[in-house]
């Protein structure tokens, strides 16, 4: 891979955590998120377009009834892919209180996330 392109990377994903830690995940989504994106949970049918995606997230975000932390464990970055690995801990006004970790693989094209899947316990 080249060096040029693990830094475009290595320096999206500094921005796109540091957005999602302020709290600023949709922003983050907005910036960094292709028009065409497909957006995956485990086993899931994907999501498919910026427009439903963005919907989705929207509705999760709206149903948080309490956060109590997020927090990045590790990540590795590849041709065009960037993998993370994250702990995350908050009551969902649907889904109770969850406390799990999750994987996420991100595949990037012209400075763009394409497609992200999302790997976690149920």
């Amino acid at each position: 891979m080249s060096t040029a392109l693990n830094t475009d990377l290595k320096a999206a994903f500094a921005d796109i955590h540091d957005l999602v830690l302020q709290g600023k995940a949709m922003e983050a989504f907005e910036k960094y998120y292709g028009e065409n994106v497909v957006m995956q949970e485990n086993e899931n049918p994907p999501t498919i377009g910026k427009d439903a995606n963005r919907q989705r997230e929207l509705d999760f975000f709206s149903k948080i009834v309490e956060f109590r932390g997020l927090a990045l464990k590790s990540v590795a970055f590849g041709e065009n892919v960037i993998i993370s690995e994250w702990s995350a801990d908050y009551t969902h006004q649907d889904w109770g209180k969850r406390t799990y970790d999750q994987v996420s693989v991100q595949k990037w094209q012209d400075g763009k996330v394409v497609h992200e899947r999302f790997y976690y316990g149920s």
